[in-house]
């Protein structure tokens, strides 16, 4: 893996069921009718519910399988009561071996659950899930809070009834829907059913596909309210190309209702090109979710306008064809960076460049600036701090730096190395003996420099580990391996030997001499009103804002503040020429995973930054990525020229991979 890939902030997410994440969507296909119900009894006991209710299959999602239908099959049942504004669903599985897990360490996977997952606000570009995960003993929730019914839904909307009878499980659920109940509005709605043997067999079940349907709608399927008498359609459609290619077609169309603009649903595009979806009769536009979609290590363009159609009940309403370019986009990268002659031309070149990455890839949010000749040439946001409430980036948003912490850090350090404050080549232990690795003697030999190199033999995380427990994987100072924890050993050396707080060294060494102001540690009030929101596929993140400060990941900036660190480096101020010269000499090796690409070009660890030999002379820079947060800078010494880009997504990966392509190296 290179600097771009590696982790900065402990997040762990749970992925239950993996997918392509550049497969666009708008929901997974999977539709649903909820017609009105009588008086229901919340009870296990379905003899109330309608005989002529539909039923609706539950599938296979993992790759593990159940060995008959007597092992593990099930439907579920769906309807409302407008009295109440509730939800109604009932599940009937059959299981003919039932594992319940009453220990204190009860989890998803150690047992027989059921987890619902609901978006009742139910936008097209993307709305909040609610999550909620029942077994006897196992009550839990995830909660969107960037949605408002999602932030608040609970238990206390729910009431759920779980009978067991024979091989047979009955779960009876009512949902309050509150504000979010219409008649003839359509809700996003999922489920995994985790079916756990005595034998250790564990499937994971559910209605359409979709990975971590706890926390991605557009994973889930579409419910529609339907009024009481209100009739059926069937509306039907091909895509097909332009020439005989083969590539696969977009995954979903959607279809969205004229007279009630809540309800619309995705139809699963199969392939042969074929969707069909059943509606409530009405008018309707039939259309792609996004203009760009992603196939064959190739970009493709939809570029069709919403057809309207007139869905009659009873009936098949076929939509006119649509048909693909079987073109991919013209080739966005130039022969040459744009960089080295840049111009307003450059300029509209590169917004382009910006948007077309940002609608594909879906990156709500950026913050970028270019350097020439020393002297920002460009600065400009764009986008969205959230995708859902639109607030747009400004000069004033500010971004989670990840790593790039780590360089910035790093100099300060070697500033205090410098005034005979701190040894590098002296074992930390000296200054501060740590506690959490005291166990193994080896970790005596750990310098500073080992840290600022990456060389201590530390993980890059403790919580990577199994037993979440700090290790050595070999002699320090003989191998190369990344690692966020050697910074927050370092950290706490620097404290010490300090006698003051990192930020209070941070600020002495690095903020006031570069004028690096509007950047951040920890969290703070300021930092609250200003701060994106990270993102995951598309849909906005809350994380809490750091209540200490982390030397591997913790920073907040945005790019044209940050210009002030990378034209301080480029003209070597504030430390020796001897010690620029050791931070852009060759430390380590990188290391790479089977099956990574290589580099384009000879690229190394310095002294807390990536180095690259290219043919425009050295770079230097440093790659972020705290998981909905991604960054990049790059600085080419004698062109004296470079950009930083900030991103508030995990899909922005490519773009920042091609930005020194665009910026400097030409294509490929």
């Amino acid at each position: 893996m290179n600097l771009l890939q590696f982790t900065g902030k402990a997040i762990c997410i749970l992925g239950l069921l993996i997918v392509n994440s550049t497969a666009l969507r708008a929901h997974n296909g999977k539709i649903a009718h909820a017609r009105p119900l009588g008086k229901i009894t919340i009870d296990g006991n379905l003899s109330d519910w309608p005989a002529n209710t539909v039923k609706y299959n539950i599938s296979t999602l993992s790759a593990a399988r159940p060995t008959s239908k007597e092992d593990f099959s099930g439907y579920f049942q769906v309807g409302y009561r407008t009295e109440e504004r509730a939800l109604y669903l009932a599940f009937t599985i059959t299981d003919n071996d039932f594992v319940e897990d009453t220990s204190a360490s009860v989890a998803w996977n150690t047992q027989d659950c059921l987890e619902l997952c609901l978006d009742a606000t139910h936008l097209s570009f993307g709305s909040g899930v609610a999550s909620f995960m029942y077994s006897q003993k196992l009550r839990n929730t995830n909660q969107s809070q960037y949605d408002p019914f999602a932030k608040a839904a609970s238990w206390d909307l729910m009431k759920v009834a779980h009978v067991q009878n024979g091989n047979t499980r009955i779960y009876e659920w009512r949902i309050e829907l509150g504000d979010q109940f219409a008649v003839g509005k359509s809700i996003g709605l999922d489920f995994n059913v985790f079916d756990k043997d005595a034998n250790g067999n564990f499937t994971i079940n559910g209605w359409g596909t979709g990975e971590m349907k706890y926390r991605n709608a557009k994973s889930l399927g579409d419910i529609i309210l339907m009024p009481q008498a209100q009739p059926l359609a069937t509306v039907s459609g091909n895509v097909k190309w332009d020439r005989p290619v083969k590539v696969r077609f977009p995954h979903a169309v959607m279809i969205r209702s004229v007279q009630q603009s809540k309800t619309w649903v995705a139809a699963s595009i199969d392939s042969n090109g074929n969707y069909s979806a059943t509606v409530p009769a009405g008018k309707y536009t039939v259309s792609f979710p996004e203009p760009y979609y992603y196939a064959n290590d190739t970009l493709f363009a939809t570029n069709h306008k919403p057809v309207s159609i007139q869905a009659t009940a009873n009936q098949q309403t076929h939509v006119p064809g649509f048909t693909l370019s079987g073109s991919p986009v013209p080739d966005l990268l130039p022969a040459k960076g744009i960089l080295h002659d840049f111009n307003a031309a450059s300029g509209k070149q590169l917004d382009d460049f910006i948007k077309i990455y940002q609608e594909y890839y879906g990156i709500p949010g950026v913050s970028l600036a270019l350097i020439k000749d020393g002297k920002i040439v460009y600065y400009k946001t764009y986008g969205y701090k959230n995708a859902v409430t639109q607030e747009k980036v400004d000069s004033s948003t500010l971004f989670e730096a990840a790593s790039i912490t780590k360089p910035v850090f790093s100099f300060a350090v070697q500033r205090l190395a410098e005034r005979g404050i701190i040894d590098l080549d002296k074992p930390l232990y000296e200054y501060l003996p740590y506690k959490d690795i005291e166990y193994d003697e080896r970790y005596k030999l750990i310098t500073g420099k080992h840290v600022l190199t990456h060389r201590t033999g530390f993980p890059n995380w403790r919580w990577m580990n199994k037993d979440n427990k700090l290790n050595i994987m070999f002699t320090p100072g003989t191998d190369y391996n990344y690692s966020g924890e050697g910074f927050e050993y370092l950290k706490m050396v620097v404290e010490k030997i300090t006698g003051k707080k990192v930020e209070q060294v941070l600020k002495e060494e690095v903020i006031e001499p570069m004028g690096l102001y509007h950047t951040f540690f920890t969290g703070n009030d300021t930092l609250k009103r200003v701060v994106s929101n990270g993102h995951y596929d598309r849909l906005p993140t809350y994380d809490p804002l750091p209540d200490a400060p982390g030397m591997a990941w913790s920073m907040h900036t945005e790019a044209k503040i940050f210009t002030r660190f990378m034209q301080y480096m480029l003209d070597q101020k504030g430390l020796s020429a001897a010690t620029y010269d050791s931070m852009f000499t060759k430390h380590s090796d990188f290391k790479f995973d089977p099956g990574d690409p290589q580099p384009r070009y000879p690229s190394y660890m310095g002294i807390s930054l990536e180095i690259r030999e290219t043919p425009y002379g050295k770079s230097f820079g440093h790659g972020g990525n705290n998981g909905d947060f991604r960054c990049q800078f790059e600085v080419y010494k004698d062109l004296k020229m470079g950009y930083i880009v900030f991103t508030n997504a995990n899909t922005s990966y490519f773009m920042l991979d091609a930005m020194r392509k665009l910026l400097v190296e030409g294509k490929e």
